[in-house]
C-alpha cells in the first residue's frame, strides 16, 4: 500500500466505502462505471493499492475510502510469461501451486498471491504445460469457486463474512 494511502487513512479513518464503481474483467482489465481505465499512471495506483477484507471483498484502497471491486471472474488474471513464469494482472511475478478446470473449460491457478484466471490469450502455452503435465488440472464446478477459494464477485453493503 502507498504510503500516502496510510497517511489518508490516519487522517480521515471513517471515509465511507464506495460499491458499483469499479469492475476487474476476466482479461485484467480495470472498469470504472464499466469502463475501460485508459490512464497506466492510475491503473499502476490501483494495482498498488489491490487488497482485500477477511470477507474475500476484494477493494482498492483509494485514500481513505474502500473502493469495492467486482470481480467479473476471480480476484486475479494471470498471464503466461515467454519464459514459461507467471505474472499477475498486477504485475506480480507469482509461483505455481495448482491449476483447476471448470465445467466451462476455463483454467485457473492457485498461487502463493491466490486464486485466479489464466489470461484467453495465453492457453496455447497453458495447454503445452498442461500436455507436458507441468501442470495436472483438477476438475471444479464453477460455482464452487468462490466458497473454495475465499473469494467474492460481487461485494455488497451487507455481505457477510464467508466460511473458513
Amino acid at each position: 500500500m502507498d504510503d500516502l494511502v496510510k497517511q489518508a487513512m490516519a487522517k480521515w479513518p471513517n471515509v465511507p466505502a464506495v460499491y458499483g464503481w469499479l469492475a476487474l474483467d476476466r482479461r485484467g482489465n480495470w472498469l470504472l462505471k464499466g469502463e475501460t481505465i485508459p490512464n497506466p499512471q492510475i491503473t499502476a495506483f490501483i494495482n498498488r493499492n489491490y487488497m482485500h477484507d477477511d470477507a474475500g471483498r476484494w477493494f482498492f484502497q483509494n485514500g481513505p475510502q474502500r473502493v469495492y471491486v467486482e470481480l467479473e471472474a476471480t480476484p486475479w488474471v494471470w498471464r503466461l510469461q515467454p519464459d514459461g513464469s507467471v505474472k499477475s494482472h498486477t504485475q506480480h511475478l507469482v509461483q505455481y501451486k495448482s491449476s483447476w478446470l471448470d465445467d466451462a473449460g476455463w483454467l485457473y491457478l492457485e498461487t502463493d498471491l491466490g486464486f485466479g484466471l489464466v489470461h484467453s490469450m495465453d492457453m496455447l502455452q497453458a495447454v503445452q504445460k498442461i500436455e507436458s503435465e507441468e501442470w495436472v488440472p483438477c476438475n471444479i464446478a464453477k460455482q464452487d469457486l468462490q466458497s473454495r477459494f475465499g473469494f467474492c464477485l460481487s461485494p455488497h453493503r451487507n455481505h457477510k463474512p464467508m466460511a473458513s
